[in-house]
């Protein structure tokens, strides 16, 4: 079958996600097994086009990785009639404004969340590319992680009867950057670039939450910046004027509620970076990055209080591995080869920009919960 060549702007690649998780784990390594596979068993390699404000850390990635094309010049790239799609990686700041770009341009989107800094954006960019007849889309690569995915096979197959809350935990301690350096850039606890673990991670949370649970009908949230002065890459302190923990309290459809820590503030004492437990009247899971541990209720164990005797059973003995069933790739290459299916032979692609629209409203709304100390409902857009 035949091979063929679609050319991808990609802007922002000099940043960890952009760079790491897209460029090379995702675009190269489709072109390195030879291509996305169509329908009709024809295949799609992709040529990335580079662009970035810094016109050296472009060729050395370049060079790197023996891309052809970088420039600093957005609207070039734009004007090449072969480069089909647009990939926006930057800083949520300067999302915007290149995305519209991209948009008048008749290129379909393909962009990191959030979208935007505020729903009305991340709406007006949805409302843009519907009017201009371009596919559009946004990553939401924690749905495609394997603990999720075996959570996913568990709710599919019925297995908590009727679904009870759920509970989540995320985050690990993130250097100040004066002993040590920081592992997240800057401008992340920086409120007037974009920063806060309120919009990075409540878009996340959002589209976990509606695609596996059901619609968010309120948040009550409290947002808090726990460290107030961090030191930045070039060794200046600067003040910290974005949150960088967040507690909420979402209550879903069909009665769930669900409970999610956010902080770059906790020491981690878990398996795994994330875990969401999940439970209900016949079981319960325990889902991370990749792992999923399940305790059916025949299984589970009937503790009484009591603090005056040491507790005797081991209630982790008591869960039992999912077996994975299947080969998990990586999830931001797996939602690349959907959206390129997507783009040129119209496969479905659910995560579209509306759907990143709700998920920045969800942090939106949850900043605001926290400022005016109240639970807020969240109407449906």
């Amino acid at each position: 079958m035949s091979v063929r060549t679609i050319g991808v702007v990609m802007n922002g690649v000099t940043g960890r996600m952009g760079y790491r998780q897209h460029l090379v784990r995702s675009v190269l390594a489709i072109n390195e097994q030879g291509g996305v596979t169509l329908s009709d068993g024809g295949r799609v390699k992709i040529k990335p086009v580079l662009v970035g404000r810094n016109a050296d850390k472009l060729a050395d990635i370049a060079t790197k990785h023996g891309i052809s094309d970088f420039t600093t010049e957005l609207d070039s790239a734009l004007a090449d009639d072969d480069n089909l799609i647009y990939f926006d990686a930057q800083v949520t700041s300067a999302r915007v404004k290149a995305v519209l770009k991209a948009i008048e341009a008749g290129k379909h989107i393909y962009a990191e969340k959030p979208t935007a800094e505020s729903t009305q954006e991340a709406m007006a960019l949805a409302e843009a590319a519907t009017a201009k007849g371009v596919k559009n889309g946004v990553v939401q690569d924690k749905l495609f992680l394997p603990g999720l995915l075996k959570l996913k096979r568990l709710i599919d197959g019925g297995f908590f009867g009727r679904i009870l809350s759920v509970r989540g935990e995320f985050g690990y301690w993130v250097f100040e950057g004066d002993w040590q350096e920081a592992q997240r850039p800057s401008w992340n606890y920086r409120a007037e670039d974009g920063g806060g673990i309120v919009l990075d991670m409540f878009p996340h949370w959002h589209y976990v939450m509606e695609n596996l649970f059901g619609r968010v009908q309120s948040v009550y949230a409290r947002a808090v910046t726990h460290v107030p002065a961090r030191v930045d890459e070039q060794g200046n302190t600067y003040q910290a004027t974005a949150d960088d923990a967040a507690y909420g309290i979402f209550e879903l459809e069909g009665g769930i509620v669900a409970q999610i820590n956010s902080s770059w503030t906790v020491r981690v004492n878990r398996d795994e970076l994330v875990e969401f437990q999940v439970d209900g009247t016949h079981g319960s899971a325990v889902a991370g990055l990749r792992n999923c541990r399940v305790q059916h209720r025949s299984a589970t164990p009937k503790p009484v209080w009591n603090p005056d005797l040491p507790a005797t059973a081991r209630f982790r003995d008591g869960w039992q591995e999912v077996p994975d069933n299947a080969e998990f790739d990586n999830g931001f290459k797996v939602q690349w080869e959907a959206f390129i299916k997507h783009v040129l032979e119209d496969a479905p692609f659910p995560n579209d920009f509306a759907s990143g629209a709700r998920g920045v409203q969800l942090a939106e709304l949850g900043l605001r919960s926290s400022a005016e100390g109240r639970r807020i409902e969240v109407p449906q857009l």
